[in-house]
C-alpha cells in the first residue's frame, strides 16, 4: 500500500530525493576525475547516477512519477554547474543560461500545479504497470527513466558545446543566428506557459472535455510543440558557430520521442475518453 502524504509534504520529500540525487552526481563528477579524465563523460555518468537514485526512490514509493521533475531540473542546473566548472561566461553561455532557467522554471511550475502528491502516479506509468507486470521494472528503469535522461542529455550537448571561446571570433551573421536561437528558446517556453494557463483554466471550467481554446484551437499539442522547438532553439545557437554536424541528432531524437511516443499515447487516451476529440483531431493540426 502506497504511503499517503499531503501535497506539500510530498513536495518536500521529492526535494530531498533530488538533493540526494544531485549530491551523488556531484560526488561522482568530482572524485572520478582520475579514472575518467574527460569532464563531459563524467557529467554524463553523473546524470546517469542521479537518474538511478531517483529511480530507486520511485521503486521505494511505488511511483514512477518521482522521476517527472527530473526533466526540468537537470538541464538548467547542469548548464550552470558547467559554467562554473569551465569558468566560461561568454554571451552565448549567458543566453543559454537565461533560456534554460526560464524554460526549467516554466516546466517545474507546471509540475507543481499538476502534482497531486507522492501517492499519485501518472496514468501513463499506471498503464504500463498494469499491462506489462512481468517486465514492468525493466520498462520503468530503461524506458521511463533512462531513455528520457539519455534523450535530454543528447539534446543538451549542443548547449554544452557553446562553452568555448572560439565563437567570440565569429562574424556578425553567426551572432545574429545565435540570438535568433535564443529568441526561439524564449518563445518556446512562453508558448508552453500560455498553453499551460489556457488548459488549466479550461479544465477547471469544463471538466471532462478536450481543450480547444486559445493555442489549443490552432494545434492539438502546443505544449509539446514548444518543448520540441526549445531544443531546436538551443541547437540553432550552437549551429550558429559550428554549422551542421552530428550534434543535430539531439533535437532529432527529442522530436522523434514526442512524435512517435508521447503524442500517439496522448492521442489514444483522448480519443478513448473525450467525446468529440476525433472530429477535433481531423480539424486541428498536431503541432502548429
Amino acid at each position: 500500500m502506497k504511503p499517503t502524504y499531503s501535497k506539500w509534504h510530498s513536495v518536500a520529500l521529492i526535494t530531498v530525493i533530488y538533493v540526494l540525487a544531485g549530491v551523488a552526481g556531484v560526488l561522482l563528477f568530482k572524485f572520478a576525475n582520475s579514472l575518467i579524465p574527460n569532464p563531459l563523460i563524467r557529467l554524463f555518468l553523473a546524470d546517469i547516477l542521479a537518474t538511478i537514485v531517483v529511480w530507486a526512490f520511485g521503486l521505494l514509493y511505488e511511483n514512477v512519477s518521482v522521476y517527472d521533475p527530473y526533466w526540468s531540473v537537470f538541464p538548467p542546473v547542469a548548464f550552470l554547474i558547467w559554467a562554473f566548472y569551465t569558468n566560461t561566461w561568454s554571451l552565448p553561455v549567458i543566453l543559454l543560461l537565461i533560456a534554460s532557467w526560464y524554460w526549467g522554471w516554466r516546466l517545474t511550475r507546471n509540475w507543481m500545479i499538476t502534482f497531486k502528491g507522492i501517492a499519485h502516479e501518472d496514468w501513463r506509468y499506471t498503464k504500463y504497470r498494469s499491462q506489462h507486470p512481468l517486465v514492468f521494472h525493466l520498462i520503468n528503469l530503461f524506458g521511463l527513466n533512462m531513455m528520457p535522461t539519455l534523450v535530454v542529455f543528447a539534446s543538451m550537448l549542443p548547449g554544452l558545446m557553446l562553452f568555448k571561446e572560439q565563437q567570440l571570433m565569429m562574424g556578425i551573421w553567426s551572432w545574429v543566428i545565435c540570438i535568433f536561437g535564443f529568441v526561439v528558446c524564449l518563445a518556446s517556453a512562453t508558448i508552453q506557459l500560455i498553453a499551460d494557463k489556457q488548459i488549466h483554466d479550461f479544465r477547471a471550467a469544463s471538466p471532462g472535455k478536450y481543450c480547444n481554446v486559445g493555442l489549443w484551437k490552432h494545434g492539438r499539442h502546443p505544449n509539446y510543440f514548444g518543448e520540441i522547438q526549445f531544443w531546436w532553439g538551443i541547437w540553432i545557437m550552437y549551429a550558429a558557430f559550428n554549422g551542421i554536424d552530428f550534434f543535430i541528432g539531439g533535437p532529432i531524437a527529442m522530436s522523434a520521442m514526442f512524435l512517435c511516443i508521447s503524442i500517439p499515447l496522448m492521442e489514444k487516451r483522448q480519443l478513448a475518453n473525450k467525446p468529440g476529440y476525433a472530429e477535433y483531431r481531423k480539424q486541428t493540426r498536431m503541432l502548429i
